[in-house]
């Protein structure tokens, strides 16, 4: 069913040419927002949650100095929240006595800033669990940034369980190209410059088979075997594109870097109703080199993805 809605909000990943090739593509954000509340927002808040719950060993991780950046990433989102969303979000400060009010899931706490005894989780576990967005802190030491805290619950084919306290060189050594191009030591330089109140923010893409937000690399075998199953019937309903809008933003009593990561999914008969859209993405995808293809998880059903976007085009 096609969604105008879905359409108009959907964060569109590609600029004005019709090649892609991984670069450091970050723009200034303006304005400075780290969040974005949607009309997913209570089920992704629940489905969090649930995640949390039966998974908190994939699903959060923290190192204990990361406690002051942890505060600073609670203030900047509760104060947010409450000045963008004030019709549902309501935070009162007193001094260090803060209280914060969701009312889209009736919630209240009452909290002393900067004491962790009295909140029952640790502070960006706390406000994780009020925003859509992954979050990451980023520590910055001995001229490399380290991933020493994390709130992930819908990874892309990756895992916070698995990358927690590597260096940012080490988290992207995978990705094929980064290393031989020097691509990871030009980004890991200009994350370093990121300079508080001046956050930065990009877009990263991927098809999927499937609509399910948590593909954490732990739990492949349930979401990867529907690669397999891409066929020119379900194709323009199954297959869906995926984006991560993420944002930076640097702390600026701990120095360490907030990185947040909100998910956005769109089924491809959804995504084909802009024709602009459908012509460059079909452009795009056919000129992918097969190294990108196999790395975003492509490969086993692009042909398939092609033959229906060219002949969608066909049609208009």
């Amino acid at each position: 069913m096609v969604s105008t809605e879905k359409n108009r909000v959907f964060p569109y990943p590609f600029g004005e040419h019709d090649v892609y090739r991984y670069s450091n593509n970050a723009i200034p954000l303006n304005p400075p927002i780290a969040i974005e509340v949607t009309e997913s927002y209570i089920e992704e808040m629940n489905l969090k949650r649930e995640l949390l719950k039966k998974h908190p060993e994939r699903c959060y991780y923290s190192e204990p100095h990361t406690m002051g950046a942890q505060w600073e990433a609670l203030d900047l989102i509760l104060h947010q929240l409450a000045k963008y969303y004030p019709e549902t979000f309501k935070l009162v400060t007193n001094d260090d006595h803060w209280i914060f009010t969701n009312q889209q899931t009736g919630e209240k706490q009452s909290f002393t800033f900067g004491d962790q005894s009295t909140l029952n989780m640790e502070p960006l576990d706390f406000v994780g669990r009020h925003v859509q967005e992954d979050l990451i802190l980023m520590m910055q030491r001995d001229g490399d940034l380290f991933l020493d805290a994390g709130q992930l619950c819908f990874p892309a084919n990756w895992s916070l369980y698995f990358d927690a306290g590597m260096s940012f060189k080490e988290i992207h050594t995978p990705i094929p190209g980064f290393k031989s191009e020097s691509l990871d030591e030009r980004i890991l330089q200009f994350l370093m410059r990121i300079e508080p109140g001046s956050p930065w923010w990009r877009k990263n893409w991927s098809l999927m088979a499937g609509n399910r937000l948590d593909t954490s690399l732990e739990t492949f075998a349930e979401w990867g075997q529907a690669r397999k199953k891409v066929t020119k019937e379900n194709v323009g309903e199954l297959v869906h594109l995926r984006v991560e809008v993420q944002k930076l933003f640097r702390l600026p009593k701990s120095n360490g870097i907030l990185f947040t990561i909100h998910t956005h999914m769109l089924a491809l008969e959804d995504f084909i109703q802009h024709t602009a859209w459908l012509k460059q993405f079909s452009a795009i995808l056919k000129e992918l080199p097969e190294f990108i293809a196999d790395y975003k998880g492509i490969s086993l059903y692009r042909d398939v993805v092609l033959e229906y976007l060219e002949g969608e085009l066909k049609k208009r």
